[in-house]
């Protein structure tokens, strides 16, 4: 990638230390996750309708002013769950910044891929991952999303094959979906970038529990739970 045209960023260095670079890497991953999901108007961002930010204006911002553009590059390109994705801006070749899925803030354009019953990528069950100190109000209610614009769905569980991203690593409870019968009623899927499905859930934001197939206690030992 092309440094040059970046603002004149790139020279800024953190705090260097092999010892200590994993914990940046963290805080800064955990800082621009809250900034492009939720935070960018209330810190003095002008977030575009696709959910891009100018790297040089993260970069200029207070909180961010120990990073440099190579700590910006190593998280996107390092973090596990794919978070985030860099891109130039397609008119003056500047280098942007967004989160993939999470928002809380409404975001117009985030490249999702729609869900159709009909297309080969439609999976037969999504995974919800939750707390079991929540599963009496879910197994009642459902599943919400909360203040966020979508709820999150796994193609499966943490560590199966292709399952990078779609819940906590620390999640005790995974609430598998129906998902064919869920777009039978108009509700709606779709894939982002890094392989998390969303779906806005009915019109009052919920995956109600009729479209669960069955629940599961991750810990401390898988067991199925009764959904009545």
């Amino acid at each position: 990638m092309d440094r040059a045209s970046e603002g004149g960023r790139g020279g800024r260095r953190g705090v260097k230390g092999s010892h200590r670079e994993p914990d940046r890497d963290v805080s800064l991953s955990k800082s621009m996750s809250y900034v492009l999901r939720h935070g960018a108007s209330r810190m003095g961002f002008e977030m575009g309708t696709d959910g891009f930010l100018f790297v040089e204006d993260l970069l200029a911002h207070p909180q961010f002013r120990s990073y440099s553009l190579e700590d910006i590059e190593r998280v996107v390109a390092t973090n596990e769950k794919q978070r985030f994705k860099l891109r130039s801006h397609p008119e003056d070749g500047r280098l942007q910044v967004r989160a993939n899925q999470g928002h809380s803030v409404q975001v117009v354009d985030l490249e999702l891929k729609p869900v159709l019953a009909s297309s080969p990528d439609c999976p037969a069950e999504a995974v919800h991952g939750s707390y079991l100190r929540h599963w009496s109000s879910i197994k009642q209610q459902g599943l919400s999303r909360m203040n966020r614009t979508h709820i999150h769905l796994a193609s499966g569980l943490p560590g199966e094959d292709g399952v990078i991203s779609g819940m906590r690593g620390n999640c005790d409870l995974a609430v598998f979906i129906d998902v064919p019968k869920a777009l039978a009623d108009s509700i709606e899927f779709f894939w982002s970038e890094n392989g998390v499905l969303l779906t806005p859930g009915n019109s009052e934001g919920k995956l109600l529990p009729k479209y669960f197939i069955r629940a599961l206690r991750l810990k401390p030992t898988r067991s199925l739970l009764p959904l009545e």
